[in-house]
């Protein structure tokens, strides 16, 4: 069991380091509000990722393939959430001036609003919900029991605490930080236009799945 949960947790671990939404979030709040809440972000994603690998481990991928609207569902909702994201962003950069909605002189989000943004960016994420559909696939494959499957569930939270932990650090590090302040719309438009490519890729993917 030992070997097949470390060749799963690299492939986990490889998806977690790609960019996406997570590391968005993680990015624009570290930016712009500094490493304790960019920290808690992480702290979101993190718990995100244990209630999919306890959904997953309850037969999550079996209702995903039995009930496919479910996860079209999912797509509209997260890319809602995103474009809803991608807008914030947007109407900060169009404001007059160097300051934002993210910027620090702005209201700084509490501990439980930026454990909210990582836990409904994670959430909301069919390819997260996927990724952990897969993972769940591989390890029932593999003989494991539904136990052992949620049990995996912790590993990939540690990694995802670890990885987003490390760009967390990194995006609110000093020279991050005094870059941000010096071109805060710059980056509040790179993070609008991120969340809006992401956000309308979903939404767009659901309506062609509609259509169908």
């Amino acid at each position: 069991m030992v070997s097949i949960y470390i060749l799963t947790w690299l492939g986990v671990m490889a998806a977690q380091a790609a960019p996406g939404p997570n590391l968005a979030a993680v990015a624009s709040v570290g930016l712009a509000q500094g490493r304790r809440p960019a920290l808690f972000v992480v702290t979101g994603v993190a718990s995100g990722m244990l209630v999919w690998s306890l959904a997953t481990a309850l037969g999550l991928g079996a209702l995903i393939q039995a009930f496919p609207s479910s996860l079209l569902l999912l797509k509209l909702l997260g890319g809602g959430y995103l474009l809803y994201l991608a807008i914030k962003a947007a109407r900060a950069t169009l404001r007059a001036g160097a300051s934002s909605a993210f910027m620090p002189e702005a209201r700084i989000f509490s501990d439980g609003e930026a454990w909210r943004r990582g836990f409904w960016v994670l959430l909301t994420n069919p390819k997260a919900a996927l990724m952990w559909t897969a993972v769940a696939a591989f390890l029932f494959g593999k003989g494991l029991s539904g136990l052992q499957v949620f049990a995996f569930g912790p590993l990939g939270a540690l990694s995802g605490l670890a990885i987003y932990g490390g760009y967390a650090w990194l995006f609110s590090t000093g020279v991050a930080v005094r870059g941000y302040a010096r071109a805060g719309r710059w980056f509040e438009g790179v993070f609008a236009a991120s969340f809006g490519v992401m956000g309308a890729s979903l939404v767009c993917s659901g309506l062609r799945e509609v259509q169908r």
